[in-house]
């Protein structure tokens, strides 16, 4: 796992026992995310699979992990049609529902999305931050007007932001909190759903066992978010409490089956993009057996 945004129902599940009452005995594996406050560079490395989650999974270390559904497929895609890497498959639409929004400092006087036509946006590249971003701005700009910017870690960016130094980034929580905490203004936001693969070594039922896990978390994590918020607030290092971070942004909902329509529409979008390599289909990224 990277951040508690991402990860909140595995979190949950391991530590309220669903895991065990499934019978399963999961390790967590944490990796350097961007989300942190402590973050290094480390999950921002410009070949993904030398990233750090990405290379534990690589290196057998993992066998089985989730991000933004872009950047799952686009990992996906590119372990199952180019050579050299291990294959991951998506095994399921995933349990967190992942907040995104675009933060402005008020004193640059954007007021709306399209203020920022032409203008860098700060995120990190083919994570959630920059496929989330593209598909908020492209519903009130042209394509071809939309531009980023690599602007390093949350926390990074918006320090870059307060300084002056660009216009507009894109955050997750618990950094879109922090950053109204300190005065930033929201111009639009979008929940973002994280999608789920693994490798052929993690069988259909271990699968279907880890997702009534999730699920069950997912409902705890929707009945009492508060609860649960210390998760996030540990990532921003102290700089907000309970009472500032937005509960109702913290969205979860069951695994379910990957579809051939969703994976047509997502695939086609990112290819269109330029995000990911030609030559993928269903057949040889999806992979429902935790259903079969």
């Amino acid at each position: 796992m990277m951040n508690a945004v991402h990860d909140l129902p595995l979190l949950v599940a391991r530590d309220e026992g669903f895991f065990r009452d499934e019978g399963l005995d999961v390790e967590i594996l944490k990796t350097p995310g961007s989300g942190q406050h402590a973050s290094d560079h480390r999950a921002l490395r410009d070949d993904i699979f030398k990233r750090t989650l990405e290379a534990s999974y690589e290196d057998g270390q993992c066998d089985q992990f989730r991000m933004c559904e872009w950047g799952i497929m686009k990992r996906a895609v590119e372990s199952n049609v180019e050579a050299g890497h291990r294959p991951a498959k998506i095994v399921a639409l995933g349990s967190a529902m992942s907040s995104f929004a675009i933060v402005c400092d008020p004193k640059s006087n954007i007021y709306e999305p399209e203020q920022l036509k032409n203008v860098p946006i700060g995120v990190s590249p083919f994570n959630g931050s920059h496929f989330t971003m593209l598909k908020m701005m492209e519903g009130f700009v042209k394509r071809e007007e939309i531009k980023w910017g690599n602007a390093g870690t949350h926390r990074e960016r918006l320090d870059a932001l307060r300084a002056g130094k660009v216009k507009a980034v894109s955050l997750q929580e618990p950094w879109i909190s922090v950053a109204e905490k300190q005065g930033c203004r929201i111009l639009i936001e979008s929940h973002s759903t994280r999608s789920e693969a693994a490798g052929d070594e993690l069988d259909g039922p271990t699968l279907a066992k880890m997702f009534r896990a999730e699920a069950r978390a997912a409902a705890a994590i929707n009945k009492n978010p508060e609860k649960y918020a210390h998760y996030l607030l540990e990532e921003a290092g102290g700089l907000i409490d309970t009472k500032d971070l937005k509960l109702s942004r913290l969205l979860n909902a069951p695994p379910v089956p990957y579809t051939r329509e969703r994976f047509n529409d997502n695939y086609q979008w990112t290819l269109a993009w330029g995000l990911v390599p030609p030559g993928a289909t269903y057949e040889n990224t999806v992979d429902n057996r935790a259903w079969q």
